[in-house]
């Protein structure tokens, strides 16, 4: 082998890996949007930068996932039972530049920490239901 093939080889090897990492995050992304119960939201904690991703509800729990993220774990978890809906409003002149367009901004706590989520009305109102659905803490089971 000539000393001209090994740039070409190392150009295609980085190619084919990035081509590859790609594909990596479209099947991810099909897995998750596939189950259901997902919705596209995106995450403000209390750093105030906003982080695009995937919720998911489960039965006891509301899963986030970073969207840019090849691990199948969510980054954040949130208990049914300790997360309290606070209210809904429009996002401000400088979140509209950093979340997706009409949206709302759902400000949510859980187990005494403040965050903000943006998706849109629908999905805001699937999470309103699934919060109500669920159980007085201390009366009942789960069902």
């Amino acid at each position: 082998m000539d000393d001209s093939a090994i740039p070409f080889i190392a150009l295609a090897t980085a190619l084919a890996l990035l081509v590859f990492t790609l594909c990596l995050f479209g099947v991810r992304r099909f897995n998750l949007r596939r189950a259901l119960g997902t919705v596209d939201a995106s995450i403000c904690m209390a750093d105030n930068s906003w982080q695009m991703g995937v919720c998911r509800y489960q039965d006891t729990e509301l899963e986030w996932f970073r969207l840019l993220s090849l691990s199948p774990r969510p980054l954040h978890r949130f208990r049914r039972s300790s997360l309290e809906l606070l209210g809904r409003r429009r996002p401000t002149d400088e979140e509209l530049v950093k979340v997706q367009p009409d949206v709302v901004v759902v400000e949510l706590r859980h187990e005494g920490t403040s965050f903000l989520l943006a998706m849109n009305f629908d999905a805001y109102a699937g999470l309103s239901s699934w919060l109500e659905a669920g159980p007085v803490i201390g009366v009942g089971t789960w069902r």
